[in-house]
């Protein structure tokens, strides 16, 4: 069985690798976009992404929340998750449903759980692929 391709969208390297790093011992395969154009170029050019892992301001292009409803745009039931510094009083206003936000600094285990918990938590409707 392939692993799971999650899409993590971070423009500060080291906090990219570190979660990536996370997710990949936690069994996951990770595809990383430094910005908001690579993120949107990968969900339009990958149908395997099974999650969606979004910083808020992301480089150039769109930000973490327009990543996440285009994402959803194209996968109803794609799991997201935000990770932000400064933006986590946002997420009510701004955040698709059920989505979580995580504030930075936070622990990168909780990176792993949190969209364990949103992919556990997804039952797709017929027709659509399972995450």
């Amino acid at each position: 069985m392939n692993p799971i391709l999650l899409l993590l969208v971070e423009d500060e390297a080291l906090i990219a690798i570190s979660v990536q790093d996370a997710l990949e011992d936690g069994g996951f395969s990770v595809h990383v976009a430094p910005s908001g154009d690579a993120a949107v170029a990968a969900l339009e050019a990958e149908e395997a992404v099974a999650g969606v892992l979004t910083d808020i301001r992301c480089g150039s292009g769109p930000d973490g929340w327009a990543i996440a409803r285009r994402a959803r745009e194209l996968h109803p039931h794609i799991p997201v998750i935000y990770m932000s510094g400064d933006s986590a009083h946002e997420h009510s206003a701004y955040g698709v449903p059920d989505s979580i936000m995580l504030q930075k600094p936070f622990a990168v285990a909780q990176v792993v759980t949190a969209i364990s918990m949103l992919m556990n938590a997804v039952s797709p409707e017929p027709g659509t692929r399972a995450a």
